[in-house]
């Protein structure tokens, strides 16, 4: 796991400005693969895919698998493990002691890039988060393959998309983060109101994805990590 330096930022959606501060935690260094989560189901049957409840999955959980625990022959065992719904993949960071990041933490160490803790303001840096959204397949790549980040995480940007932990904290009533209140337009024109970086059109991407989902849901593209507390 990365050691993550707490600290304060602007999130997209926020109010005045406002700032959320970050606590110190750990952050795994790569997303879960393949190969980690066939040796959880192993573990773990209730979480095979003949077996888990479809109050927790879709019917598209694991569906790339060959069987319960082993992967089909076109898949890679290195590669990020995706069509996980976000009950399993809170089962998987509890069997490790951990949890899944917030969405604040998640972004705060998302906006890095290779130097720089904040590369936001930088067009190179969002131009490419915006070409990889256009890359098909990328789910199936090694962990490792992009760029190890200021924090020394990888892979945030240019394989899979990811679960938090609070994935549809935007559209609730946002009394904890004092940030927009619900908002059933976020995905149209008028959300952009409530924005403040009209620019950073990937976190637009990002927060639409994430508060269109819901927890039993899984995508082929949709991945996850584990982070820590440092206490």
């Amino acid at each position: 796991m990365a050691f993550i330096t707490g600290g304060t930022y602007v999130p997209l959606y926020g109010r005045d400005s406002l700032q959320v501060t970050i606590s110190n935690f750990f952050m795994d260094v790569y997303p879960i693969t393949n190969e980690e989560f066939v040796a959880f189901v192993r573990k773990n049957p209730k979480w095979k895919k003949s077996k888990a409840k479809k109050l927790f999955v879709d019917g598209n959980y694991l569906v790339q698998w060959k069987s319960d625990i082993e992967l089909d022959s076109s898949q890679n065992l290195k590669a990020p493990v995706t069509s996980i719904s976000w009950f399993a993949a809170i089962a998987y960071c509890d069997c490790q002691g951990k949890r899944l990041p917030t969405v604040d933490e998640w972004e705060y160490v998302a906006m890095a890039n290779e130097n720089l803790a904040d590369a936001r303001p930088l067009k190179t840096y969002n131009q490419f988060i915006l070409s990889w959204y256009e890359k098909p397949k990328t789910y199936n790549n090694s962990i490792g393959s992009t760029f190890k980040n200021y924090w020394g995480v990888y892979d945030l940007h240019g394989l899979v998309w990811e679960w938090t932990s609070d994935f549809n904290s935007v559209l609730v009533s946002g009394e904890s983060r004092k940030d927009v209140d619900k908002d059933s337009n976020l995905f149209c024109g008028s959300a952009a109101i409530g924005a403040t970086d009209l620019m950073n059109y990937a976190a637009f991407m990002r927060y639409a994805i994430r508060g269109s989902s819901k927890a039993k849901y899984t995508m082929r593209n949709l991945g996850f990590r584990c982070v820590k507390d440092k206490n």
